[in-house]
């Protein structure tokens, strides 16, 4: 019997099997509001914090405009990561998603595009941390860390050593447990959203609406040059689909979680834009490398402020930081144990419930990265590898449809394929414009990145040696595998082992079937 060539596809049911193989078997842990968390967790960073300088250099006040123009460029991906979430409630994001609808290949391609995303960015983040930290001891107490152990070599340090803590304690975190770094993240959010609406409630307090006129100092042309800086300011609800082997509900939890944070996102960003523009001018804005400390400064004439600002972006920093790992070790653990990359790295710590060996792994590389490797130019990357993302995804939702429309989806994109191809147009609208040596060097990862394929992962695919596990016909029909105490890998107790009536049956949305009496 022949193998199955580089585009073979996995059948949903099989990919929902796999998960709950012995030694591979994630916790569902994590319910809406932990979910919701971490994608405002992952969306809201600094960029809040100072985007809206350079979007007032553009766009003056219309860059409240851009703002809403930017969420609704990234709704369309959205909703079609919120489709595949919950119809393939399987860790691995756009990776598992493309296995399942255009092949093996396309899956690995951006998988490894995924892993360098992911990688890239938390380095980078990371050592925007420890710029943060600096920022936040001069403002609160007037002091500052030698900037040999605060900055890294591309800057004039020796090694990043902020960098290389903030990263190395998120990996802890995460070898710990989802449930305890879900919890972790929500504080976190609840902090930073007290910080911004702290500024929107003393904005609006001593709000004027001189600084408005002109609305459109630069022409309505403007308004999309700046969604397309700004658009960035809110990638990362894509790290949610990262946890949906490890939700409760996922068929209702991560539709909601992903549509939800993108809400609760826009909804802080336009009310922290116009509340900006209510106490301080273009001018003041767009001059400034903390926008939103220089207004409450200049504007309401609150010094003290800068502080509670500082510490809400540090805090905001850390849990992106923690997303973003937590989104790269669930889309490698997905890859190891497809065989696409060292299986045994796939294996689940039995005491925590995760990928512990995989995940300290990463976080030593990551860390090193962030200490030692210069970030400038290789940060883009982060940009082309999400928007690439994006049109797969929304590919996924169309090509699914069609070739497996009997298929049971929780949660459905409205007026598909209208809306993914808008997901796909807006993905490439903003892909066009970035600098060419953003595209030399994505090009030349995904070479190296077939190189592997080629020498490794086509070789150890479990879907090629026929080593994946055959579709459960119950899960082709709906229902996902039990996640309460049945054995590991093995059948769950039957009646006369209880001696009493079997468990009902769970479907991937934690819901009931009901039986015939």
């Amino acid at each position: 019997m022949a193998k199955p060539g580089i585009f073979a596809i996995r059948d949903v049911a099989s990919l929902v099997t796999e998960t709950r193989e012995s030694g591979h078997e994630l916790k569902r842990a994590v319910g809406a509001t932990h979910l919701t968390a971490m994608g405002v967790g992952a969306i809201i960073g600094t960029g809040i914090f100072v985007v809206i300088g350079e979007g007032a250099a553009l766009a003056g006040p219309a860059v409240i405009l851009s703002f809403v123009l930017a969420a609704v460029a990234c709704t369309f991906s959205a909703l079609s990561y919120a489709e595949l979430s919950a119809a393939i409630p399987v860790s691995g994001s756009a990776y598992t998603y493309a296995y399942a609808t255009l092949g093996e290949i396309v899956a690995w391609i951006i998988g490894w595009d995924l892993i360098l995303e992911y990688g890239v960015s938390v380095a980078a983040i990371a050592v925007g941390w420890g710029g943060n930290l600096n920022v936040f001891l001069d403002a609160a107490f007037g002091i500052s860390l030698p900037e040999a152990i605060s900055a890294p070599p591309e800057k004039g340090g020796v090694v990043n050593l902020p960098a290389v803590f903030i990263v190395l304690a998120i990996t802890a975190l995460l070898v710990r447990g989802v449930r305890e770094s879900a919890r972790a993240n929500l504080v976190m959010v609840g902090v930073k959203l007290v910080a911004l609406l702290f500024f929107i409630v003393i904005a609006f307090s001593n709000f004027s609406t001189g600084n408005f006129t002109p609305f459109t100092p630069e022409g309505s042309g403007s308004v999309t040059t700046a969604a397309a800086i700004i658009f960035f300011a809110y990638i990362g609800f894509d790290a949610v689909s990262t946890g949906s082997e490890e939700a409760r509900n996922p068929a209702k939890d991560l539709p909601l979680a992903i549509i939800g944070s993108l809400v609760i996102c826009t909804v802080f960003y336009v009310l922290t834009a116009v509340g900006a523009f209510g106490i301080a001018s273009r001018e003041q804005l767009q001059d400034s490398e903390a926008p939103l400390a220089t207004a409450l400064n200049d504007g309401a004439g609150i010094s003290w402020a800068a502080w509670v600002l500082a510490l809400g972006a540090l805090v905001a920093i850390t849990s992106v930081v923690l997303v973003i790992l937590y989104g790269q070790t669930r889309i490698f653990f997905a890859m190891c144990r497809d065989g696409l990359m060292p299986a045994r790295l796939a294996t689940v710590n039995p005491r925590f419930g995760t990928p512990a060996r995989l995940t300290i792994g990463l976080g030593v590389v990551i860390s090193i990265l962030a200490a030692l490797v210069p970030l400038n130019e290789i940060v883009q990357l982060v940009n082309i590898g999400t928007l690439f993302a994006f049109i797969l995804v929304n590919v996924g939702v169309i090509v699914l449809r069609r070739t497996r429309p009997e298929m049971p989806r929780p949660y459905k994109v409205p007026l598909s394929p209208v809306f993914p191809l808008l997901g796909i147009a807006f993905a490439v609208w903003l892909m066009k414009d970035l600098p060419l040596g953003t595209w030399i060097r994505f090009v030349a990862w995904l070479a190296l990145g077939m190189i592997i394929y080629a020498a490794y992962g086509y070789r150890n695919s479990r879907l090629r040696r026929g080593e994946a596990p055959p579709a459960d016909l119950s899960l082709a029909a709906g229902d996902a595998p039990a996640t309460g105490d049945a054995p590991a890998g093995g059948a769950a107790p039957t009646a006369a082992d209880a001696g009493t009536a079997p468990p009902p049956e769970r479907r991937p949305d934690g819901q009931t079937p009901e039986r015939a009496p």
